[in-house]
């Protein structure tokens, strides 16, 4: 996925709305909400620029991650683990890679957070790249 697909994918997740979306359009009726804009999850027509910039921001990502459940923040947590620890995650006695040990996804980027958060929904895509021969 690129930057703005994990974006879009992570907004929709916690409830943003595009213009076009049926829901938006429904409570628009009438109106015209130009394509520049969006829904925020309070129902308000804002500028499209006004969705948090997940990949970037810690506290975007942290709002986020309120809207997972008890079950998903135990899958986002793991997949946080295996990402910033990497194979040594599944090693009880290798759980301690620089020292960091449980300490390690709480260094994690915005960047992290917003992958492992995607993954954590199933709304990850891996990105397929093509070699020329």
């Amino acid at each position: 996925m690129d930057k703005t697909q994990q974006r879009i994918a992570i907004a929709e997740a916690c409830g943003w709305k595009r213009w076009d979306h049926p829901d938006a359009l429904k409570r628009k009726e009438g109106w015209i909400m130009p394509e520049n804009f969006v829904e925020d999850p309070e129902g308000f027509q804002v500028s499209r620029h006004s969705v948090p910039d997940y990949l970037n921001d810690l506290n975007a990502m942290h709002e986020a991650e309120k809207v997972l459940d008890w079950d998903q923040k135990y899958d986002y947590g793991e997949a946080l683990a295996r990402m910033t620890i990497g194979d040594e995650f599944d090693d009880p006695e290798g759980f301690t890679p620089n020292g960091l040990g449980y300490f390690a996804p709480i260094t994690a980027s915005a960047a992290q957070r917003a992958e492992a958060f995607l993954r954590t929904l199933g709304k990850w895509e891996e990105t397929i790249t093509r070699k020329e021969t």
